[in-house]
């Protein structure tokens, strides 16, 4: 099967700084699958918020996310922060990606450690049902409003 391989697009909007915890600790003594998972989903949260929007709220409609993908490059450690760079892009009737490039710092030297893309897709959460992305959020979230 082949590894995953995330391209990235050139311009990131937003950028946050997500410290280690040791509850990201997995037994292997670096940072687990799935907390790696959960800080994006921080970073995500906070890109949003950023924005004035919420995954319940974008423009009254909530986000689902509809598929991820990371590329693990380097292991991460207790006491490491994270600076976590966000975009959304690829904006269809229905969906949009968002894009995270996390980086560490160490002697000086930023190094990428991950990288991630996560589907979103609008949902009315009051029908019940896939909603289309407002044009306004794509006029935020695209850094052209």
């Amino acid at each position: 099967m082949p590894r995953i391989k995330i391209a990235l697009p050139t311009n990131f909007l937003f950028s946050t700084v997500i410290p280690i915890r040791i509850t990201d600790m997995n037994f292997g003594g670096h940072v687990g699958n799935d907390a790696l998972l959960g800080i994006i989903h921080e970073a995500r949260t906070q890109y949003l918020q950023h924005y004035g929007y919420g995954e319940l709220d974008l423009e009254g409609l909530g986000v689902i996310m509809s598929d991820v993908g990371i590329e693990f490059k380097r292991e991460l450690f207790y006491g490491d922060a994270l600076e976590v760079w966000v975009v959304a892009t690829e904006f269809s009737k229905v969906a949009f990606e968002i894009y995270y490039r996390l980086e560490s710092t160490t002697g000086g030297k930023k190094t990428v450690v991950a990288t991630a893309k996560t589907g979103m897709v609008c949902y009315d959460y009051s029908h019940k049902r896939i909603a289309a992305v407002p044009p306004t959020v794509i006029a935020k979230l695209s850094g052209k409003a």
